[in-house]
């Protein structure tokens, strides 16, 4: 298992634009730290970060699944926006925000063309955020599905 979450962690870091995507998803939703994680039902592994908030998760670190809220979209692959914790109906006592310190938080599932999950395209930040009417949700979406796209084009080619 090791050797295929070195190969996942592989294959985004060969997606050339990924730098930028980080970067871009930190600017639409005005948080500090941004990923792509891979998730499987047992393991969480950064792929790729950009951490301008200092949350001290780098890539190839891993996590416990179970504490994390990527690891939610194993059970049902689906987008996630918490503008603020401590307001959220149904995040606000979650442990995973308690755990982590973050305030906010966006993700969007990369699911395979065959409809097999990756990971998730994510940022969190300290700071409540102003996500759910902004162009944050639909940019996730957008660039979750070309990840996915980029690591497709990759296995076939």
């Amino acid at each position: 298992m090791i050797d295929d979450l070195q190969a996942d962690i592989a294959a985004i870091q060969r997606i050339g634009c990924m730098s930028s995507m980080l970067e871009l998803c930190c600017q639409v939703t005005g948080m500090g730290y941004a990923a792509v994680s891979r998730v499987t039902e047992s393991s969480w592994i950064a792929c790729a970060v950009r951490d301008e908030a200092g949350f001290g998760i780098a890539m190839g670190d891993e996590l416990d699944v179970d504490t994390t809220i990527c690891g939610e979209v194993r059970t049902g692959p689906r987008a996630i926006l918490i503008d603020h914790v401590a307001e959220d109906p149904i995040f606000r006592e979650h442990r995973t925000p308690r755990l982590y310190g973050f305030q906010s938080y966006i993700s969007s599932p990369i699911l395979r063309a065959d409809g097999r999950l990756f990971g998730s395209l994510f940022a969190v930040d300290t700071a409540p955020a102003k996500l759910a009417n902004s162009n944050a949700p639909n940019s996730f979406n957008l660039f979750a599905r070309l990840i996915a796209m980029e690591l497709d084009a990759a296995d076939a080619g």
